[in-house]
């Protein structure tokens, strides 16, 4: 049986997100960059610290990305961190904007990734989470951890 759901290169994960926040929903948005940037994070050249996204006249815009400048571009190569645009439907961002008005949202990003030759993010609306939930979180991954190792002595 064949699958049809297109295959999705994932080029970058923002691995603190999770750690850092509670994910509540996720969004596919598309990104809109210039030539050689698209070859840059094709190589994987991306940093997430301190990313966020931002709903500014209704349009959502991704800040702090760091998308480094392509080698064989030289003078056409942007700054490296600019904002970008993010394309979602009109519905999705008139909701976006209804829950990041509510206390203690916000927009960040989870990995970036290429599908049918398209830069895509997957955008998530998230809660940032206290320090005290981070370690209960830890703590429990570890005794899941443990009781795994200890249903199957041969691992």
């Amino acid at each position: 049986m064949a699958d049809s759901s297109p295959k999705k290169k994932v080029v970058a994960t923002n691995r603190k997100a999770r750690h850092e926040y509670e994910v509540l929903e996720t969004f596919e948005a598309g990104l809109v960059l210039k030539g050689p940037e698209a070859k840059s994070l094709r190589e994987g050249k991306v940093g997430f610290q301190d990313a966020y996204a931002r709903v500014e006249g209704g349009e959502v815009w991704i800040h702090s990305l760091h998308i480094s400048p392509y080698e064989q571009a030289n003078r056409y190569n942007e700054d490296p961190l600019r904002p970008r645009k993010l394309l979602l439907n009109r519905h999705e961002i008139r909701r976006l904007i209804g829950k990041v008005e509510e206390k203690g949202l916000t927009l960040i990003p989870l990995d970036i990734y290429f599908r049918k030759g398209y830069a895509k993010l997957t955008l998530a609306l998230a809660r940032g989470r206290k320090t005290y939930d981070k370690r209960e979180k830890l703590k429990r991954k570890a005794q899941e951890d443990e009781a795994r190792r200890a249903m199957d002595p041969y691992r």
